[in-house]
């Protein structure tokens, strides 16, 4: 009995590519292609396949969105993105959204394979060069969580007012709370949160969802 796989990417020399190299495989099937993601969850509607090979970067829509609208279906599908070296900060989100798998676009087909089996079996495939990766940011994620819960709420209020660029007195009228007093919560969120400059402290909101950008 063969596995049926549908391809989502957007590049059609990658779903050919993908396609000619799974055809080799005696127990693997391609049963559909798509070039997007809503093209990905339209034909989903018509066609099951065991296996979804799912490019992270889609135009119209991404594969983590399409990953999420697929677990807040309940599908079966199982999920395995394809990722290239550059998109691994979305690694913990999909992580989070529950991916079965992970492989590099650049992974040997015989890794492929491997990851497609494994998925199809019910297990989670994770390249493991991606595997690292993966578990120094859910280390990073639970510093962070730590980082922020030791922040007051008036420090995290001063710290979304920073992370969008508002200067201390801005901060200071916005609160209505004294410059001076702008200037010791800021001192006190960089040591709490190990920082040492403006940027950082915006780069780390920015990384934990503090503010929308």
């Amino acid at each position: 009995m063969s596995i049926k796989i549908m391809i989502a990417d957007d590049h059609s020399m990658v779903r050919e590519g993908l396609k000619s190299l799974l055809d080799l495989e005696e127990n693997i099937e391609v049963i559909e292609q798509a070039e997007n993601g809503i093209d990905c969850l339209e034909k989903l509607e018509k066609v099951t396949p065991d296996v979804l090979l799912l490019d992270i970067n889609m135009p119209s829509m991404d594969g983590l969105e399409v990953l999420k609208k697929l677990k807040e279906k309940k599908s079966k599908v199982k999920v395995l993105l394809l990722t290239a070296h550059n998109e691994t900060e979305y690694l913990l989100k999909a992580a989070e959204l529950g991916s079965d798998g992970y492989v590099l676009k650049d992974a040997p087909s015989s890794l492929l394979v491997k990851a497609i089996n494994s998925v199809y079996q019910g297990e989670t495939f994770i390249q493991p060069s991606l595997e690292l990766i993966i578990n120094d940011k859910i280390e990073e994620k639970k510093q962070d969580d730590l980082k922020i819960e030791s922040l007051t709420r008036r420090e995290c209020e001063v710290l979304k007012l920073l992370a969008i660029g508002m200067y201390n007195k801005e901060i200071g009228e916005t609160l209505n709370i004294t410059e001076r007093t702008v200037k010791n919560h800021v001192s006190n969120i960089f040591k709490k949160i190990g920082v040492s400059d403006r940027t950082q402290a915006a780069v780390f909101a920015i990384r934990n969802s503090l503010i929308d950008i």
